[in-house]
């Protein structure tokens, strides 16, 4: 059974986003490509919605950890880009990614504001680790 151990060392913020660090041990890592709102025909979805762009961006990513026999849970780091990224746009976007998350321990996280995607109507890409059996 694949393990992560959560850390929250002493001397750095705690923030119920994330860890500052996760040990993982299992027999497979994941490495999960950014994840952009799209639907399974290439569509934008929640054109304009940073919100709606979130969701869908972990619904993608979900499908793409359920492909390798993951879930969620299995998440040791994520990063996140966000198209003109300002501090007010932090809680749309951890509001609509922590309902993933719900009851289990963050993982890892960054978030880097970019000036552009690789489309003009992407806001946001997610790309993940995961470690699992």
């Amino acid at each position: 059974m694949s393990k992560s151990d959560h850390l929250r060392p002493s001397g750095l913020h705690h923030n119920p986003a994330y860890s500052h660090v996760v040990v993982a041990s299992g027999a497979r890592t994941i490495y999960i490509s950014g994840q952009v709102s799209t639907d399974e025909e290439g569509r934008v979805v929640g054109a304009g919605d940073l919100a709606a762009q979130t969701t869908q961006v972990m619904q993608n990513l979900g499908m793409a950890l359920k492909a390798a026999g993951a879930s969620y849970s299995n998440i040791v780091k994520i990063t996140t880009f966000v198209v003109g990224y300002r501090p007010e746009l932090r809680p749309i976007i951890g509001k609509a990614r922590s309902a993933f998350f719900e009851g289990m321990e963050p993982p890892a996280s960054t978030l880097v504001g970019v000036t552009a995607l690789a489309a003009p109507e992407w806001l946001i890409e997610i790309e993940a680790v995961a470690v699992a059996d």
